[in-house]
């Protein structure tokens, strides 16, 4: 396919077409944005380019020479910053003056202050705006988006978010989307792992644990997890979110260690991140987050069933 750079739209160049960069890429294409893309599994580009649109840059560099707007959706802020300055094929190096750069990974936000230094050396400006919801309101284009940055700048890729989520969220500085997505997926942690233990528990008492997770949603112990988890991939016993249990942990770790840094004592947090963390040690890599209802099931010594 040929590269539409002559649509009037600014052109966007993604980096990282996974499981939730796929998805989001996809809505900008359905919303005319034409797109430059590139992954680390180049076959993944050229997939999406035959199934969805858009065009497959020949490198990095030649990505953000083509693009007025780059987008990072990548696992860590480590793959972030090798995509953008490491190597000889970089982001940087094809950066246009004045081009806007988001990084919409899930990442530290000390990490991408220091990046987006680097970037506004280079005569762009750089914002973070990490995501919730998860792959299906990425496909619908729902996605919570919590945006850190210039106010111009935010401003400046409202258009291109929108795109992509129905509530844009600015939460404060470069960095600061970052912080609260870590936050809100240590919530959305605790919420999962308190639920599952409540499930078990009474599952051992004789009640069944597809009723109780009905009564926890129409109840004041109602939370993202009993609503869209339980049924849908535990108790199916699915295990196929799309979101994996190694990046969870992650999140947790970038929450809790917040928690360190700033001083404020976090004693359920910790727990929470040991727990979490000891699930991922315990089932090995691949798994995907909601899997950690085993390693409760493990402790347990059964399994949640239902009728």
């Amino acid at each position: 396919m040929t590269n539409p750079s002559t649509d009037t739209k600014p052109t966007i160049g993604f980096v990282g077409i996974g499981n939730m960069g796929w998805p989001m890429a996809a809505c900008l294409t359905r919303h005319g944005y034409p797109l430059q893309l590139a992954d680390a599994r180049r076959v993944q580009a050229e997939n999406f380019v035959q199934q969805v649109g858009g065009f497959a840059a020949e490198s990095l560099t030649a990505l953000a020479a083509a693009s007025d707007v780059v987008i990072t959706m990548l696992p860590t802020s480590k793959n972030v910053g090798d995509a953008l300055a490491e190597g000889t094929d970089n982001l940087l190096a094809g950066l246009r003056p004045g081009s806007l750069v988001i990084d919409m990974t899930s990442g530290m936000p000390a990490a991408t202050q220091e990046l987006a230094k680097r970037v506004a050396e280079a005569g762009s400006v750089m914002i973070d705006a990490p995501v919730s919801g998860g792959v299906p309101r990425a496909k619908s284009g729902e996605l919570a988006i919590m945006v850190g940055g210039d106010p111009d700048a935010v401003n400046r890729a409202r258009p291109v978010l929108n795109a992509m989520g129905s509530t844009i969220l600015l939460c404060g500085a470069v960095g600061a989307g970052q912080a609260m997505k870590a936050l809100n997926n240590l919530v959305s942690a605790g919420g999962f792992l308190i639920g599952i233990e409540a499930l078990l528990i009474g599952q051992k008492f004789g009640l069944d644990p597809g009723l109780m997770t009905d009564v926890l949603n129409v109840s004041t112990g109602m939370n993202n997890s009993s609503q869209k988890k339980f049924r849908q991939f535990v108790l199916s016993r699915g295990f196929n979110s799309g979101f994996s249990l190694d990046l969870m942990v992650k999140d947790i770790g970038i929450a809790t260690a917040m928690g360190r840094d700033s001083g404020v004592p976090a004693p359920f947090a910790a727990l929470c991140r040991e727990m979490w963390a000891s699930a991922a040690a315990a089932l090995g890599p691949g798994q995907d987050h909601t899997a950690v209802a085993k390693f409760s099931e493990l402790l347990a010594g059964f399994e949640l069933e239902t009728e």
